[in-house]
């Protein structure tokens, strides 16, 4: 089982920016990797994912602001977002999905971005 922790969330006003961590307790190498989020009223959504082979793919809600990215060697997800926007405001999960399963099996605790207008 790998852990995620996540880490990097916080209040930022509309139009600024903020990076997000996810450390992983084991090796990643081989792991589809990606950030949902989970807003109160709202559907989870999935903002962002990159394969092993460095693939990222964005919700339409997302693209063009946010930038995920992954260090292998230091078993590290990041998410970059910028030009925030209130409707960001939610708690960001790390997640995990291996090659052989359809669901993403691996979750952090979350972390709170807030974004103020």
């Amino acid at each position: 089982q790998v852990q995620l922790v996540e880490s990097g969330g916080g209040l930022v006003q509309a139009g600024g920016s903020l990076r997000l961590s996810c450390a992983a307790s084991g090796s990643i190498r081989s792991i589809t990797m990606g950030w949902y989020r989970q807003a109160p009223g709202k559907q989870r959504e999935l903002v962002a994912r990159i394969t092993s082979g460095g693939i990222t793919n964005y919700a339409d809600s997302a693209k063009g602001r946010f930038t995920i990215s992954r260090d292998n060697a230091k078993n590290m997800v990041y998410l970059q977002m910028n030009s925030l926007k209130p409707e960001d405001t939610a708690v960001y999960y790390c997640v995990g999905r291996r090659l052989t399963r359809v669901e993403y099996d691996y979750w952090g605790q979350g972390t709170q971005v807030t974004v103020s207008s």
